[in-house]
């Protein structure tokens, strides 16, 4: 007998983030309603779609991260920062990448360009970052935007205040507020990164999964269902509207179909429009406008540490943590992090991250007080290209037997002058906060920032330039939706997914009111 159910009202591709925000607001809005979530990969935490940074035991953790990895499993991955820096093609644990079609002849591509296979999706192992996005980052056309944002930072679990014991925290936040805040709104200024990780009574820290946006709602839900290891092959649709999907049980290798009368497909940037593709879903915009995020990363020691520490600036010291926080975006528990908003005069969004050590070998006589050394990163928002996109190819398929994707994306000119100026910017706020550390920044490879976005893109109205509307029902396929980060239809710098949870909530609501 197969584990699937014949019929249900609501089918989820993909169990990151926003396709739990589908599932929990349909299980609070419309309880009655069914609802089954299918992942192509493997349950790899308990509760399913928990953070693996929660896993306690650094070997169950490593396991976890590989069974993530789908076909790049068993291959090395980013373990320190010499293997960026060193210009290495490797992803980062939990992730895989591309073996062909990453980059076109005459192109930059995006040849770092990562996925995630598992319960959970990329919020099994991302950084947790939640800024809010502001000025040309905003989507003009959703006069409900705040409200949207206020509501994924409770399905989020989004806090400030995690890290506020971490060393140095407050005076890195002054000295950068000191050279960047002056004629900036309240808003934007230089502040606490609100992070989707909340500190226990006991004092542990816990990251938010997909677990947190599922919640104890949709879990005790007896109309929800959650299938791992199911590889939705296509949307099924009949008159133009969506009736179903075909499933793949990727353990037995039967093909079944469950009806449904309204499908969210929320698999990533990339593999959303592939699904789509494969069902015959294709309005001009699929795949088109697809943006990424360049990054800039430096790193800095605090100038006048010993006295700063002994005025009580220091909280938690300790660590072995080093530059790999910047290139890798890990937030260690004794590493607060700072946040630079985005503004259209400086089109940057910046990460200032508490380091333990040095990225690079300091000499025996060079003491380095704990947690005195700083690691910045800053993403730069792209100018968008109808031509920069993720195309098809009916011939050509990958690993799991859907079409073979290829990458178009370039930079332009006006890209390579923000990444220049974000370069001197970093430079500006490394020696605001200290010494510098190295002889310049670094660019990290295309594709690093994970934060892929564009490709479902919404829009106001049905033009051809959008694939979904401002409820993200996808144009001419009535009951289909997407969500992701590709659902985002400006170029933003900041962090995607407070945003692309943001969207799947006016998604799920559209949908709970035709339950």
């Amino acid at each position: 007998m197969s584990r699937y159910p014949d019929a249900v009202d609501v089918v989820i591709v993909g169990s990151g983030p926003t396709g739990a925000a589908y599932a929990r607001i349909l299980s609070e809005e419309a309880p009655d309603a069914t609802i089954a979530v299918f992942e192509v990969g493997p349950t790899v935490s308990d509760p399913p779609g928990a953070h693996v940074k929660n896993i306690e035991d650094p070997a169950v953790r490593a396991e976890a991260q590989e069974r993530s990895e789908g076909p790049g499993a068993g291959a090395d991955t980013v373990s320190s920062p010499g293997a960026v820096t060193a210009g290495q093609r490797r992803a980062r644990p939990g992730t895989y990448l591309l073996d062909e079609g990453y980059q076109e002849p005459g192109e930059d591509g995006l040849p770092v360009v990562a996925f995630s296979s598992n319960v959970g999706g990329m919020g099994a192992h991302w950084t947790g970052a939640c800024p809010r996005p502001g000025d040309s980052e905003r989507i003009a056309f959703l006069p409900d935007l705040d409200d949207l944002l206020a509501e994924a930072d409770r399905l989020l679990n989004v806090t400030t205040d995690a890290f506020d014991g971490a060393p140095f925290t407050a005076l890195v936040r002054e000295r950068l507020a000191a050279a960047v805040d002056d004629g900036r709104p309240e808003e934007r200024r230089v502040q606490r990164m609100p992070l989707a990780v909340h500190r226990r009574d006991d004092g542990r820290l816990v990251w938010s999964g997909s677990d947190v946006v599922f919640g104890d709602v949709t879990r005790r839900n007896p109309n929800f269902g959650l299938y791992d290891e199911s590889l939705v092959t296509r949307v099924l649709l009949e008159d133009g509207r969506a009736v179903g999907v075909e499933v793949r049980d990727r353990r037995t290798g039967e093909t079944h179909v469950v009806r449904a009368r309204f499908v969210v497909v929320a698999a990533d940037a990339l593999r959303t429009p592939q699904v789509l593709y494969a069902s015959g879903i294709r309005p001009p915009a699929l795949g088109r406008m697809l943006n990424d995020q360049s990054q800039v990363v430096y790193a800095t020691r605090i100038r006048d540490a010993e006295s700063a520490a002994a005025a009580g600036h220091a909280g938690r010291t300790g660590g072995e943590h080093g530059l790999d926080e910047v290139v890798d975006g890990a937030i260690s528990e004794r590493s607060g992090v700072t946040w630079v908003p985005y503004t259209d005069d400086m089109p940057f969004h910046g990460q200032v991250m508490q380091l333990d050590a040095s990225p690079i070998p300091l000499a025996d006589d060079d003491p380095v007080v704990p947690g005195s050394i700083v690691g910045l990163g800053l993403f730069c928002a792209k100018d968008l290209q109808w031509d920069d996109r993720v195309e098809f190819r009916d011939d050509e398929f990958d690993w799991y037997g859907m079409p073979a994707l290829r990458i178009h994306y370039t930079l332009t000119d006006r890209d390579r002058d923000v990444l220049e100026r974000a370069r001197e910017q970093i430079t500006a706020l490394a020696e605001a906060v200290g010494d510098p550390i190295g002889d310049s920044p670094f660019s990290l490879p295309l594709g690093a920032s994970l934060h892929y976005q564009g490709s479902t893109r919404m829009g106001e109205t049905d033009d051809g330039r959008s694939v979904c509307s401002p409820d993200s029902e996808v144009w001419g396929a009535p009951g289909v939706f997407v969500a992701g980060n590709g659902v985002i239809p400006t170029p933003t710098a900041c962090n995607p997914t407070l945003t692309s949870v943001a969207l799947a909530v006016r998604g799920a609501r559209r949908i709970a009111s035709c339950l």
